[in-house]
């Protein structure tokens, strides 16, 4: 079967559940995962056909679509800061806000005006999932001794895969965050290595992107996240909504070094109410940014002024 067959048919049977511009950027997705070629490949080869067996795996993922199985879960992958992320059911499907974040850290250190030397500066990732943030910062601060921390072994198991994925070396511990007290005090097994190590007194960077969703915004969550993605990396309760970005900004208060920076993705209706929490524990320089679509959604500060 030709391949632009394939795609008028993903085209027939998607795009009520999805529309059009979604549907099409699927069909490259999964030509690029079973085939390997990019749209301007089609473009060249437009009588391009397949076998039975490539057309049975183009079916299989057209029935998973239909349940709305998001792409990444269902071809077991996704990009993240230009590199390859595995992914599935245990782990959050990195998003372009959470890239953003990254890209603010890098920025923020390219140009701080009281540069760190990279083989120095320590970082700290907490709730990690995919490993996504710290492996993207490794990849960019080789140098940089880089650690992450996530409650979830599942979750800690698809990190360390990435890690070696795209080549870096980056420490991680499974622990709850919320029964930590003393940063210092954890130890961690290192991915390539599998040695034992402690963390370090202080840190030049803590980030993270804890769990922020409250569960009276399900309702404006899609249903593809609802029904797929980890309930415990997304949700947490109405009544004590920053319950996470207060216990980790008083860990980083602990542990962050005197030129150190804390680094939240937030909920986009709490931006002010993060704000005043932080002021609260006494942090300084605080900034919160929107994101590419207009939303307050990250924010950074240090634990002395700057």
């Amino acid at each position: 079967m030709f391949l632009k067959k394939i795609k008028n048919l993903y085209h027939e049977q998607l795009d009520e559940l999805y529309g059009n511009e979604e549907v099409t950027s699927f069909f490259f997705i999964i030509l690029d995962h079973l085939h390997q070629m990019k749209r301007v490949d089609l473009a060249l080869q437009p009588d391009f056909s397949i076998d039975d067996n490539q057309l049975k795996k183009w079916d299989e993922i057209l029935q998973e679509l239909k349940k709305e199985k998001p792409i990444q879960y269902i071809i077991g992958e996704t990009e993240f800061y230009g590199l390859r992320f595995f992914v599935n059911e245990n782990t959050l499907i990195p998003r372009q806000e959470t890239e953003e974040l990254a890209a603010l850290i890098l920025n923020d250190f390219k140009f701080q005006t009281e540069p760190v030397e990279v083989s120095h500066l320590k970082i700290l990732d907490i709730g990690t999932g995919s490993g996504c943030i710290p492996i993207a910062l490794k990849k960019n601060l080789p140098e940089a001794s880089v650690y992450a921390i996530d409650i979830s072994e599942k979750a800690l198991a698809m990190a360390k895969k990435n890690a070696i994925e795209n080549k870096v070396d980056v420490n991680f511990i499974r622990t709850d965050i919320l029964k930590v007290n003393d940063l210092q005090n954890l130890s961690a097994s290192v991915t390539l290595s599998l040695s034992k190590c402690h963390l370090p007194t202080q840190f030049d960077i803590i980030v993270s992107n804890p769990p922020y969703v409250r569960n009276l915004e399900k309702h404006e969550i899609k249903k593809n996240v609802i029904d797929y993605e980890p309930h415990l990396a997304l949700f947490v309760e109405d009544d004590d909504a920053l319950l996470f970005y207060k216990k980790i900004a008083q860990l980083a208060k602990q542990s962050l070094s005197k030129n150190g920076k804390l680094y939240f993705e937030i909920n986009q209706y709490l931006g002010k109410e993060t704000v005043a929490l932080l002021k609260e524990l006494g942090f300084k320089n605080i900034e919160l940014r929107k994101d590419i679509y207009g939303n307050d959604r990250m924010i950074k500060c240090a634990s002395y002024e700057v």
